[in-house]
């Protein structure tokens, strides 16, 4: 029976993303996760999936940041992105991350069907308007995109929440750990994203975000 993960944090969506999945492979058996460190606990049950259906603004992704880890973590699960967002840019920077597919959460159930169908045939599916697939990412973007990927699930999980602003206390409260715990994992975090202090951990996190809001002008066209 082939395994297909869905990781999306809107109820219905994931429920009409799952009918999508039944309709395109009958046999499928579904697993579900409406967050990253879900997906992340999902993926070390099932390291034989077949396939991914990934939100990128789900808890925990952080812009491309989760499709990032993913694909280092288990480089031969194909991911297809779904995502409400609709620039060409964002989907380019995406299926440069990686992904085998990207398909726009306005898109019909039939078109879902078909997207899922040709990614398990060893295709890559972009809506109509964006065929020629993607464009190369900025050199920041990569280099920041190479050191996430260095990363073990937990220490993700703490650049995560480093992302969202919370301070080591938080942290260790979030995952349920102690504060030098959390400090040990800073430190590794930093010697991995080759910087020197929290604030450029979190700097070089933005370069993955959807709408970066620090644009490196170096890396213009």
């Amino acid at each position: 029976m082939r395994e297909i993960l869905i990781a999306d944090d809107h109820p219905l969506f994931r429920d009409a993303l799952a009918r999508a999945v039944t309709q395109a492979v009958p046999d499928a058996r579904l697993h579900e996760a409406d967050s990253v460190a879900a997906l992340q606990s999902l993926i070390e049950l099932h390291p034989h999936a077949e396939l991914l259906l990934l939100d990128l603004s789900m808890p925990g992704a952080n812009g491309f940041s989760a499709l990032v880890h993913v694909r280092s973590q288990q480089p031969g699960l194909p991911v297809i992105v779904v995502s409400a967002e609709e620039n060409a840019r964002v989907i380019e920077r995406a299926i440069g991350h990686g992904a085998s597919g990207y398909i726009p959460k306005s898109a019909s159930a039939e078109t879902i069907v078909g997207a899922i169908r040709r990614v398990l045939d060893g295709e890559v599916w972009l809506p109509p308007h964006l065929a020629a697939g993607a464009a190369p990412l900025a050199a920041a973007e990569a280099h920041a995109a190479a050191h996430v990927a260095a990363l073990t699930p937990q220490q993700f999980r703490v650049l995560g929440l480093i992302a969202e602003g919370l301070l080591n206390k938080q942290i260790a409260y979030e995952l349920n750990v102690s504060e030098a715990t959390i400090k040990a994992h800073m430190t590794a975090i930093m010697r991995k994203l080759d910087v020197s202090n929290r604030t450029q951990v979190a700097l070089l996190a933005r370069h993955l975000a959807i709408h970066p809001a620090l644009d490196d002008p170096a890396d213009a066209p």
